[in-house]
């Protein structure tokens, strides 16, 4: 029998997404790379794992046990990982649309300041738990709290919305918007890893239509031929400019709340000191929010 990593990881992925395009886009990887690991699993265990239709994938019996065990096959790995980070030299932090916008500059010169000798490795991740799943980072900034119950999340600040919209956009000659010029529209919005749902307009003022997305860049290009408007936070304004969209603020939509997501009871001491950097940022320099 020969079970590798991979494997495993595509399995609880594809489990975790509902579909194979989702759990090779989590993992950055093909559809047919997802597809191949998890047939490879089933073969090496001799056993379905995945009853698969054209509308959704569902664990057999039999799956159900093996996901479980390979859930704690890969926390386990994790937690080696996260063991011998603190004497890896670098400290990977995920995000899936922005960093830390405007504040991503001083942040990561405020750490070179403080672990000389460790480096602060920014990663774009699309994941639903920014990579913390996989072991592929240290830290997930999110801007929606995670589900998932190996995960704890720590408040760090709030961000304002801004409305994106293409130059030629009436909207765009305004100076801010409100959650009521939204109607009518077409928005662009990402239910994976966005911010922004239906749920921000209780009255009858909202889009008309809603256009899903995967990720920032296909956002960013609906948006700049007019195909769609979008709302996100500042942080996406800051650090997503391009030609032919115009970022406006929109006054009346609630802040934004920013988190850092880590492993549950985590004891690295670099993940602590820059969780306080990173709140600090946000404070102004004050450790307390």
């Amino acid at each position: 029998m020969n079970v590798e990593l991979r494997y495993l990881r595509a399995l609880v992925a594809v489990v975790d997404s509902q579909t194979f395009t989702d759990a090779a886009i989590a993992l950055g990887t093909s559809q047919a790379a997802i597809s191949r690991s998890v047939a490879a699993l089933e073969r090496a265990l001799g056993l379905r794992i995945l009853q698969r239709t054209t509308r959704q994938v569902t664990p057999t019996a039999a799956g159900e046990r093996v996901i479980q065990h390979a859930r704690r096959v890969l926390d386990e790995v994790a937690l080696l990982e996260r063991a011998a980070q603190d004497h890896s030299g670098e400290l990977r932090v995920s995000y899936a649309w922005s960093a830390l916008g405007r504040r991503t500059v001083a942040l990561q010169r405020k750490w070179e300041e403080v672990h000389p000798g460790v480096r602060l490795i920014w990663v774009q991740s699309n994941a639903p738990t920014g990579g913390l799943a996989n072991g592929g980072v240290d830290v997930a900034v999110v801007r929606r709290p995670l589900a998932d119950s190996r995960f704890s999340t720590t408040l760090i600040g709030t961000e304002a919305r801004y409305g994106a919209l293409a130059k030629g956009d009436p909207l765009a000659r305004r100076r801010f918007l409100r959650l009521s010029d939204f109607s009518g529209r077409t928005l662009a919005v990402d239910h994976r890893t966005g911010t922004t749902t239906e749920d921000l307009w209780p009255g009858p003022d909202r889009p008309e239509s809603f256009r899903l997305v995967q990720g920032v860049d296909e956002w960013l290009t609906l948006i700049s031929t007019g195909q769609a408007i979008g709302m996100s936070s500042e942080a996406t304004a800051a650090q997503n400019p391009r030609p032919g969209i115009a970022y406006r603020p929109v006054r009346d939509a609630p802040p934004i709340s920013v988190f850092l997501a880590t492993w549950k009871d985590d004891p690295s001491g670099l993940v602590a000191d820059f969780t306080r950097l990173a709140r600090e940022a946000y404070t102004g320099g004050h450790p307390a929010l």
